[in-house]
């Protein structure tokens, strides 16, 4: 039970108590939840090149683009009436789109470690360049193996979470691996490793 001690001769609504009541509890469940988060948190491993990337966003956004937008809602209150002005509607909205974003490089870097690069060079880790070759068509595949937060296909990233992340991490040069795919099974011989 929560007891709430008033100033004396101060008095309380009732919606004023059921509002203390509300932002206790809303308080508790917010406390609840981050100390739960971070518990479930794991170690996120990222190339020298990802974490220097994220740092590079997160302090364009909490620099200049957080001044930006000051500047934006501040000109959108000029305009005058708040209740339908669109401007200051959308300037508050991609405010708020830009501070979730802040807040998940910060989870992200809290957790961040640069990978280890003075591994067995022949065996697939993160942050390698490996050569696959698909056994049935020949075809041969450049990727590089990173964390979920890195991934982009477009730059030939690919995710150790992935159904061939998964099938290639910690094998090594001239080693046979099994990816299940949506069309069967496949079967991939990694041809080389390369690192940085």
């Amino acid at each position: 039970m929560r007891l709430y001690f008033y100033p004396s001769g101060q008095k309380k609504t009732p919606r004023q108590r059921r509002h203390s009541i509300r932002y206790g509890q809303a308080q508790q469940e917010k406390e609840g939840l981050s100390t739960m988060a971070e518990k479930e948190t794991k170690e996120i491993l990222l190339t020298r090149e990802g974490l220097q990337k994220m740092q590079d966003e997160l302090a364009y956004l909490t620099s200049t683009k957080r001044e930006e937008m000051a500047e934006r809602i501040k000109q959108a209150i000029a305009f005058g009436d708040l209740s339908e002005n669109s401007e200051y509607d959308d300037a508050k909205q991609e405010q708020a789109f830009v501070e979730g974003r802040i807040l998940q490089l910060e989870q992200t870097l809290r957790y961040a470690r640069v990978m280890d690069e003075n591994e067995n060079a022949n065996a697939v880790s993160l942050g390698a360049h490996v050569f696959i070759r698909e056994k049935k068509s020949g075809r041969e595949i450049e990727v590089m193996l990173v964390d979920a937060l890195e991934a982009n296909l477009k730059e030939k990233k690919i995710s150790k979470d992935s159904p061939v992340g998964q099938a290639i991490l910690g094998h090594e040069v001239g080693e046979t691996v099994k990816v299940d795919a949506p069309s069967g099974v496949l079967d991939y011989e990694i041809l080389k490793v390369e690192r940085g």
